[in-house]
């Protein structure tokens, strides 16, 4: 009993504020990307079982159903985030006891934001489609996908708020077994519901809700179990709590809704061209998470890098943490750029792409792919903002990536170069506010260049 009791300890003293820098940025993003990216492969194999039902009606509905569902998703990542930011920064100015009441009060938060606006967006699905252009089958179909699968939301929100309080600690493999055991749980279901059980895309959501309840439990066991990390949840706790909470939160919720903002956008964009181009647009943003997976994780990965290493004090580790965060970064999307390219043929075919969704799934990879080194910039910045102490900053670029930096490219793009013109807008606007916002990220960790390191 007493050596659990030190190792748990051993596990929750402030890790990343000693050692190399660059390794701790490359065991996190690593974990943290095996992770995002076998749960966003599963999502691409649901995508991949469904396509070979043969209907472009069903490819379509998952399309229009994602962008909405990704508003669900936002607000999870966003209180997530907060979660480990508080925890992490808590662990390094030494206060324990702190980051348990923190986990706590962030994991109640999570399940009951989230309860409220899967209820929400669910009651508002019909017209939210209509709104994006959907109609005949592939509504009535995307309105079936969102009421089944919305209920896993809430215990995803769970789940990745668990993910985000395990790597605050510093358990990287803990936090990356939480979303690894969704992607396990859904790969094993999914061809059952689909297919054995001939529910088809309803039976793709039920597969998601199970595997997010499974996640639910793992990640509690590694919180509760393995690292006594939860203080006893409670009302009390969490009005004592939801002032810092939602000081991070509100923030970076609004940074994450972004995605599923610029999403619903282009899809509605899209959705001029005919269903073909709404299912092409469905499977690339299905490839993309898989492609550049640590890009994805990288704010979660760095996040409590930066918040231990700030709390401790540790300015100079908190820049030299950026900098490794981006040249992992652009070395990541270079290489996955230059596979995309080479496999672009296959992965049309794979998907049974015709037509545009074909020229669109191509295009995507052989020209676009590269982008990504621009939004794997704009994540890191957003992860020194939100535990640096400026959240608002990165609501501030993202909000101007999805208005400025999304509306007037791919609205011009898509008039000058049709579906195609709408990914070469979405990259330019992620050129322009990714280059900035790591500007202004570095500007702020040199700030405290004056600063004593402790």
């Amino acid at each position: 009993m007493s050596e659990s009791i030190s190792t748990t300890t051993k596990q929750r003293t402030a890790i990343f504020t000693e050692g190399s820098t660059a390794r701790h940025v490359l065991v996190m993003t690593m974990t943290g990307a095996i992770g995002t990216m076998a749960l966003f492969f599963v999502d691409l194999t649901d995508l991949y079982f469904l396509s070979l039902l043969g209907q472009t009606e069903v490819t379509a509905a998952v399309g229009y159903a994602l962008s909405i569902l990704l508003f669900e998703l936002s607000v999870a990542l966003g209180i997530g985030t907060a979660a480990g930011a508080l925890v992490s920064r808590s662990l390094g100015a030494g206060d324990r006891e702190k980051s348990r009441d923190y986990a706590a009060s962030s994991f109640l938060f999570a399940i009951l934001s989230s309860a409220v606006i899967v209820l929400t967006i669910a009651l508002l699905s019909d017209r939210l489609l209509s709104l994006m252009g959907a109609s005949g089958e592939p509504k009535r179909l995307a309105t079936l996908f969102i009421w089944t699968i919305s209920p896993g939301y809430v215990l995803a929100a769970g789940s990745f708020c668990l993910a985000s309080i395990l790597r605050g600690l510093g358990d990287a493999r803990r936090a990356m077994y939480v979303t690894l055991s969704t992607a396990v749980v859904m790969l094993g279901l999914d061809p059952i519901f689909i297919f054995g059980l001939g529910w088809g895309i309803q039976g793709a959501a039920t597969a998601t809700v199970l595997a997010n309840a499974f996640s639910l439990l793992m990640g509690l066991h590694g919180v509760v179990r393995v690292h006594n990390a939860l203080s006893p949840i409670s009302w009390r706790g969490l009005a004592r709590d939801k002032s810092a909470i939602w000081a991070i939160a509100y923030p970076a919720t609004l940074s994450h809704l972004t995605l599923p903002l610029a999403n619903a956008y282009m899809t509605y964009v899209i959705a001029r061209f005919g269903d073909e181009a709404v299912a092409g647009f469905a499977i690339i943003c299905r490839l993309s998470p898989v492609a550049f997976g640590a890009v994805f994780a990288l704010s979660s990965a760095v996040g409590p890098i930066i918040g231990q290493n700030f709390g401790a004090g540790r300015y100079d580790r908190v820049r030299s943490t950026l900098t490794q965060s981006l040249i992992l970064s652009s070395l990541y999307v270079a290489c996955m750029a230059m596979l995309l390219l080479v496999l672009s043929n296959h992965i049309a075919n794979s998907f049974k792409a015709m037509g545009q969704s074909y020229d669109l799934v191509t295009f995507f990879c052989t020209f676009i792919g590269i982008s990504w080194a621009f939004s794997g910039a704009q994540f890191v910045a957003s992860a020194a903002f939100n535990n640096l102490g400026h959240p608002r900053l990165s609501a501030l670029f993202s909000w101007g990536r999805v208005s400025l930096g999304t509306v007037p490219f791919v609205w011009l793009g898509a008039m000058w170069g049709g579906p195609e013109g709408v990914l070469i807008g979405n990259a330019l606007g992620a050129f322009f506010f990714g280059a900035a916002a790591v500007a202004v990220a570095y500007r702020l960790a040199a700030s405290h260049s004056n600063t004593p390191d402790s």
